[in-house]
């Protein structure tokens, strides 16, 4: 049997943070513990989670001074995990039934470093939002990811992935040094380590899309994208993993990825002016990147 710990950072979280818990603790005996691990929330979220019965749930509150953010939020509840697979879920989504048990089906060879499937988007309310489910049964990479996750990240939200411990300790964890796509880069380094394995046709995260989510909240440029980027091309890990002559295509496509991703996040979010705006950018500045930028945009409106 895979022993699975469920890590959640949680900073003001007192409207879903429970059903998070709540979805983790339903994935059965394989999940030996659920750590919850608050960033100085000033709501009611340690109150609502401490309330809550289940022996595997351990509530986290002592975060060392000086480290806070998700990402250092993450380390530290991984630090104290014992499971030999470890899922990042955040708290404001939600596990779906089943999941944690069909993706330690694709888990047993010593081989694979990560087992990921896919998701539904879903509003604040908990219903499902958009046609994600029209595309369910699509490929996506599998087995030695590496230079496929270096050119756009297609994992998209941790808690659709189960992580083979060992391997996340290996590459260190999230770099707390980033500020955004921190994931992105450890999915990345994590994919030097062995491979990951897409479990096709499986969705197992309904993922929150509310106004109060940080990619919905905030408009971000590409700027904020650059450090992640920076860190990605210049990683040891990764550079040894990719040959020379290949790095180069392959950051121009990182980077066509990322601005057409904030283009399709801007038409989620209602911000049409700066769809547009980032739209006429590419077309003026990289016109190659324009066609993977109106195909994600189509998406976008399409509710994909």
């Amino acid at each position: 049997m895979h022993d699975v710990s469920v890590v959640i950072p949680v900073r003001n979280g007192e409207d879903h943070v429970v059903e998070a818990v709540e979805s983790a603790l339903a994935q059965g005996d394989a999940v030996i513990e659920v750590i919850v691990v608050d960033d100085g929330s000033s709501d009611r979220t340690v109150e609502r989670v401490a309330a809550l019965a289940d022996p595997r749930i351990r509530l986290v509150t002592d975060r060392p001074a000086g480290r806070s953010g998700v990402s250092a939020v993450r380390n530290y509840g991984f630090a104290g995990s014992r499971g030999e697979w470890v899922l990042f879920l955040d708290a404001d989504d939600r596990l779906r039934e089943g999941a944690v048990a069909r993706l330690i089906e694709g888990a047993d060879d010593p081989r694979v470093a990560a087992v990921y499937g896919d998701y539904e988007r879903i509003d604040g309310e908990g219903a499902t939002v958009g046609w994600r489910r029209l595309l369910r049964h699509r490929a996506k990479p599998s087995g030695d990811i590496v230079e496929s996750l270096l050119a756009g990240n297609f994992i998209v939200n941790g808690g659709i992935m189960l992580i083979r411990a060992a391997n996340f300790r290996e590459i260190g964890g999230f770099d707390e040094s980033l500020r955004y796509c921190e994931d992105w880069h450890a999915w990345c380094r994590l994919a030097t380590t062995g491979e990951m394995r897409f479990r096709q046709g499986l969705g197992v995260l309904d993922y929150r899309v509310h106004s109060s989510s940080t990619m919905m909240a905030k408009t971000l440029t590409m700027d904020d994208y650059l450090p992640a980027l920076d860190a990605i091309f210049s990683d040891p890990h990764i550079v040894r993993a990719v040959p020379a002559e290949r790095r180069a295509g392959l950051r121009a496509k990182a980077h066509a990825h990322l601005n057409a991703y904030l283009i399709g996040q801007s038409l989620r979010a209602g911000r049409y002016g700066t769809a547009l705006s980032g739209l006429a950018a590419t077309l003026a500045r990289q016109p190659r990147a324009l066609p993977r930028a109106l195909l994600v945009s189509a998406a976008a409106l399409a509710g994909l």
